[in-house]
């Protein structure tokens, strides 16, 4: 008979602390707290800059007998997995000049305000960070922020207005302060493992993201290899498993970090033109890049050291090169303004399609972990979405947002939810404070809870 532990169990060595994903081993015992003995529940925010297409998002049909859309094809096998919602918007985003001002309205649904060249002022505290507030000393890291593009910096250097510096981040811990993201896989991966450092507010490669860099480079599960094995002669053979399955994904994850920061002086953009390579610690492949962010997220949920998380695709407008895909050419803020031209328009579909490529990799990287009978999808819920529904007109209404996720019963998935024309995104946010246990009946500018989601 296993000997059951607990839930916070961590393998140590030297200057390293691995924690462990839901195991058999960490059934309630004797006087064990029932929270830490069974799957937490997770909440996620993946953000997707540039819009959509919206009649290649929108689909036909209702409830659970509606078509796939050529942007939701990616996530078609994922189709009983999450609810489509429609007709959310934040209003404090309606007439406001492009990009900048809707990024940090998106979980807070506050009124940005204008740049006097010396104030910020978001309009609010993003959702992530009010759940946080509450409950994020259950965990190690209280939220985990994630991205690909460095933060603009100066809030002088306005667009229309308003500060480029608002479109680098969707978490703000108040209207004044944004939660700054980390960029770079191995300092994203040092957090979880190594105590790392939180996110400097810097470029990508600053002196003190060069010295961070600047480590000890024996993995993880060489450092923690002593603790291990004393494990797994406690643990049953499903347990087994499961953790050669977790360490498989470590060291995957470790040796691709590595490979991704190799040393170049010229480096190929996926077989295209040759550019300068990428700053300190970003990988040459953009979806590389992003698949890496996206496999750190999932060993945070994984491990419980986490149960909020945001990602961003890009920034605001952000101009990533798409020329990788086959028949792209150019950057997708730019392509995302196709003026109705034909073959722009075929681009821009191209990109957002990659997009939500990435979004079915993550909802199958956590739809295949068990966690005793229940998967991780099914403990947690993911929205992915944009503030633009249209990104050749900038149109912010009736958003494009997908919900995945059970919620440990909290959602019904697996079909399109028509909310009631213009109801406040904030709606959202209302709910999913109250399934992850915050008690609030008000959030930015919700009039209650989103009804429908069960």
């Amino acid at each position: 008979m296993f000997q059951p532990i607990s839930r916070r169990t961590l393998l140590r060595g030297a200057g390293a602390a691995m924690s462990l994903p839901w195991l058999e081993i960490m059934a309630k015992a004797a006087g064990q707290d029932t929270k830490l003995s069974e799957p937490p529940l997770r909440l996620g925010f993946l953000f997707m800059p540039n819009g959509v297409r919206p009649d290649y998002w929108t689909p036909k049909g209702d409830g659970e007998d509606y078509e796939i859309t050529p942007h939701l094809e990616p996530l078609k096998a994922f189709k009983k997995d999450f609810i489509l919602l429609e007709n959310l918007y934040n209003k404090n985003a309606l007439g406001r000049n492009g990009h900048w001002p809707k990024i940090p309205a998106w979980l807070s649904g506050g009124y940005v305000q204008r740049s006097n060249g010396k104030d910020l002022d978001s309009g609010g505290t993003s959702v992530d960070q009010a759940i946080a507030e509450k409950i994020g000393e259950r965990t190690p890291l209280p939220t985990f922020e994630l991205g690909i593009d460095a933060p603009r910096t100066g809030i002088d250097n306005a667009g229309g207005g308003f500060p480029r510096l608002l479109g680098s981040f969707v978490s703000w811990r108040d209207p004044h302060t944004p939660v700054v993201k980390e960029i770079v896989p191995q300092l994203a991966f040092d957090r979880i493992y190594r105590g790392g450092a939180k996110p400097v507010f810097a470029a990508a490669n600053s002196s003190a993201v060069l010295q961070s860099l600047q480590r000890d480079d024996t993995s993880i599960l060489d450092i923690v290899k002593e603790d291990a094995d004393k494990l797994r002669g406690k643990a049953s053979s499903l347990d087994k498993v499961k953790l050669d399955e977790y360490f498989e994904s470590v060291r995957n994850v470790e040796t691709r970090m590595e490979a991704s920061m190799k040393p170049q002086k010229r480096w190929v953009n996926q077989g295209k033109a040759p550019l300068d390579r990428p700053a300190a610690g970003i990988p040459t492949s953009h979806q590389e890049h992003v698949r890496l962010m996206l496999d750190i997220m999932v060993l945070a949920y994984w491990t419980d050291t986490t149960r909020i998380a945001t990602f961003m695709f890009g920034d605001a407008q952000s101009g990533q090169d798409f020329s990788f895909l086959p028949g792209v050419h150019g950057s997708f803020h730019g392509i995302s303004h196709h003026l109705n031209e034909e073959p722009r328009r075929v681009q821009y579909e191209k990109i957002i399609n990659w997009h939500t490529e990435q979004v079915a990799y993550f909802l199958n990287r956590v739809k295949n972990l068990d966690e005793g009978g229940t998967s991780l999808l099914d403990n947690s819920m993911f929205l992915f979405g944009s503030t633009l529904k249209d990104g050749n007109r900038h149109d912010a209404e009736n958003l494009p947002l997908l919900l995945a996720g059970r919620g440990k019963g909290a959602l019904r998935p697996g079909r399109r939810l028509r909310a009631p024309e213009k109801t406040p995104l904030c709606n959202l946010h209302l709910s999913l404070m109250n399934k992850m246990g915050v008690e609030a009946t008000k959030f930015g500018d919700s009039t209650g809870p989103l009804q429908g989601l069960v």
